[in-house]
């Protein structure tokens, strides 16, 4: 999905973009969300609204230090960075991975806290968003395999130029 952005804004010339900016007599070009990556862009945007309004950890402590966690900012070869939103109760927190090469990385492995199942409550590579669709349909579960100086870990698949959000089920 992020890919399919980065595709249309290095290239789009200013006349291709909103032609209407600075006429505040003429309405928006709405008719544009019908067709494919317009209409990607906007079921993503809609996607991150809900995800946002579902899950606490992304909202419950914006401007405090305890919301936010580093897992990794050290995979410099894949261009991965890892990092961990918690919320006010532990079963809330996510961790959100970000992949940003168009290479997609399978069974990439991230390391968590604690046993348990992680499903994918989030993926900006989707179909629906324009992506190609690399995702982890299933619940990855966990190993007993310290990774990231966290006792356990999981293997997952990230998307092209894409991030994604894990919870804990």
């Amino acid at each position: 999905m992020i890919e399919k952005w980065f595709e249309l804004t290095p290239k789009a010339p200013a006349s291709c973009w909103q032609t209407c900016a600075g006429d505040f007599q003429k309405s928006l070009d709405w008719h544009l969300l019908e067709f494919g990556p317009h209409a990607g862009i906007k079921n993503c945007v809609k996607a991150l609204n809900e995800l946002y309004r579902a899950e606490p950890s992304l909202y419950e402590h914006s401007f405090s230090p305890e919301g936010f966690e580093w897992i990794d900012t050290q995979d410099r070869e894949n261009s991965v960075v890892i990092y961990a939103r918690k919320g006010l109760k532990p079963a809330d927190s996510v961790v959100v991975i970000l992949n940003l090469t168009p290479v997609p990385r399978p069974d990439y492995r991230v390391g968590v806290l604690s046993e348990g199942d992680r499903s994918e409550v989030f993926n900006s590579d989707a179909t629906d968003f324009g992506g190609s669709g690399v995702s982890n349909p299933n619940a990855v579960s966990t190993e007993n395999q310290q990774w990231h100086g966290r006792p356990q870990s999981v293997r997952l698949n990230l998307p092209p130029l894409g991030a994604v959000v894990l919870k804990k089920k």
